[in-house]
């Protein structure tokens, strides 16, 4: 028997290894292929969260969604804009889950309730002026981070130290 010169011998160590790599769960877009055909939410980099049928997606995570909504949230309501057939390029995916069909409807409308689709407009103005008024917070509190504890703007760190 050959010995390792880590100190076990060759083969236990082979076998070692070959169970953790049969444990190993996917890294790569492998990992995708128990959720074809089945119901997923994709949280996007800019924040929207698209929910449909995953039908197809390649190496580079590109997905094809089927029947997508985008679910657009304001405090505990939400309301879902249909998108239909959408395809996604995977540099824009944040986190892919399964949704389990079962326990969707069974939400408490304590965490989050449905709006009718004739009040999907009035959401998204609501949650426009809402971005807005974000944005304005967000300057005014960089404003005073620079001010007052000697932060530099964003872009303004440059080469000239």
């Amino acid at each position: 028997m050959e010995v390792d010169p880590v100190g076990g011998t060759a083969p236990s160590s082979i076998m070692e290894a070959q169970d953790i790599l049969a444990n190993i769960a996917f890294t790569t877009s492998g990992a995708l292929v128990d959720c074809v055909d089945k119901k997923v939410i994709v949280i996007l980099r800019d924040g929207r969260k698209l929910i449909g049928l995953l039908r197809a997606y390649d190496q580079f995570a590109n997905l094809l969604l089927h029947d997508t909504v985008e679910r657009v949230y304001l405090g505990n309501r939400y309301g879902d804009i249909p998108k239909g057939l959408y395809i996604v390029r995977g540099e824009n995916v944040v986190l892919l889950g399964e949704i389990d069909p079962e326990k969707e409807d069974k939400v408490p409308s304590s965490v989050a309730s449905a709006i009718p689709p004739s009040a999907v407009p009035k959401l998204l103005e609501a949650c426009s002026a809402e971005n807005e008024a974000k944005e304005v917070w967000e300057k005014q509190r960089a404003a005073i981070l620079r001010r007052e504890c000697g932060f530099s703007g964003e872009g303004a760190e440059g080469d000239s130290y």
